[in-house]
């Protein structure tokens, strides 16, 4: 494209352009993390913009220059209202600025909410798997039943395709019968079945996905896991201190994770120390160190998510649009000159 053009790219766009690569999102998502991993990378805190006495609502601001077959800069502009679900509007909407390395000229204007999803999901679903290794994978249990779990149910099934049963948990029981239709369409050979209570989710399933609006701990008790569970702790705020520092942890970024009142945060207030996080996954990624301390021994992953991953998706979707000729492009979006322009 022309330096001075920017490409527009909607919501719905995004969603076509993705469908059918769940591959290429998943190998995308994982060479970021690598990358990362390296140092090749740039990534600034995440801002978090509250309102007062709104302890819910938040935009958050996530700068990132991603490096290696990337080598793209931007910005991910993200709100999430809960409270949009009660009037049938969805949680997050966000918007994905990516500038050139080059130039620092913006080269795209896209939305995000699809992208945030699916790199958050495919985070998850990457962590099960590797974390899992040679281990399969029959049964999956899901605490709360909004579009990220709906994502990471698309990703876990095409890293794990033996898996056979969803459990799936929501304080809504409509919301729940909505989420179990949905999934249905991913398989339909999936058994689904919606259960009352977590413990039976602790009781029952490999691999456990919380992905709630919890902004506290609600989960204090998780004895009834099966020993070598893994719990991929999307959502972050669910589980007391005291479960973090009983496991085996894994984070994408420690100084990110240690934040914004996160359970991981907040057994780092408990202790005065951040030893109880064994390592990130673009370590275990890289082959730096082993992917289980002790498979006697639950795992966590707790992704604070990182904007190194929004990068690498609207990367991906900027190069798909360019080829399919899709989006639409604003001409002359920057001005000519000030030497050029004509002063009267």
């Amino acid at each position: 494209m022309n330096d001075n053009n920017i490409l527009l790219l909607k919501g719905d766009e995004i969603v076509n352009l993705f469908k059918g690569r769940d591959q290429e999102i998943l190998q995308a998502v994982k060479l970021a993390y690598q990358t990362h991993a390296k140092g090749d990378s740039s990534l600034p805190h995440s801002n978090f913009l509250r309102f007062p006495n709104n302890e819910k609502d938040r935009i958050i601001a996530l700068p990132a220059y991603l490096g290696g077959d990337v080598n793209t800069a931007g910005i991910k502009w993200i709100a999430s209202f809960p409270g949009n679900l009660a009037l049938g509007m969805e949680r997050a909407s966000a918007v994905l600025i990516l500038n050139s390395a080059q130039t620092g000229h913006p080269q795209a204007i896209m939305e995000s909410s699809v992208i945030s999803a699916k790199r958050t999901a495919a985070s998850a679903a990457i962590a099960a798997k590797y974390l899992r290794s040679e281990q399969s994978l029959a049964t999956v249990g899901l605490i709360g039943t909004g579009l990220i779990n709906f994502e990471t149910v698309r990703f876990l099934l095409a890293t794990r395709p033996e898996i056979e049963t969803l459990l799936i948990y929501d304080l809504s029981r409509e919301r729940a019968e909505q989420f179990k239709h949905k999934c249905q369409q991913l398989s339909e050979q999936l058994e689904i079945a919606i259960v009352e209570e977590p413990n039976a989710i602790f009781q029952n399933a490999s691999v456990i996905c919380f992905a709630t609006t919890a902004s506290k701990p609600h989960i204090f008790d998780i004895s009834e896991c099966r020993p070598d569970s893994i719990i991929l702790h999307t959502s972050l705020r669910d589980l007391s201190p005291e479960i973090i520092l009983s496991a085996d942890n894994i984070v994408d970024d420690v100084d990110h994770v240690c934040r914004a009142q996160t359970s991981i945060h907040l057994a780092e207030q408990l202790t005065g120390n951040r030893n109880f996080i064994r390592c990130t996954l673009g370590d275990v990624l890289n082959g730096i160190v082993a992917p289980r301390q002790d498979n006697n021994k639950i795992a966590i992953f707790s992704p604070f998510g990182l904007g190194v991953l929004d990068l690498a998706l609207g990367q991906l979707a900027y190069k798909l649009a360019i080829a399919q000729n899709q989006g639409t492009t604003i001409k002359s979006f920057l001005p000519v000159s000030w030497l050029e322009r004509e002063e009267h």
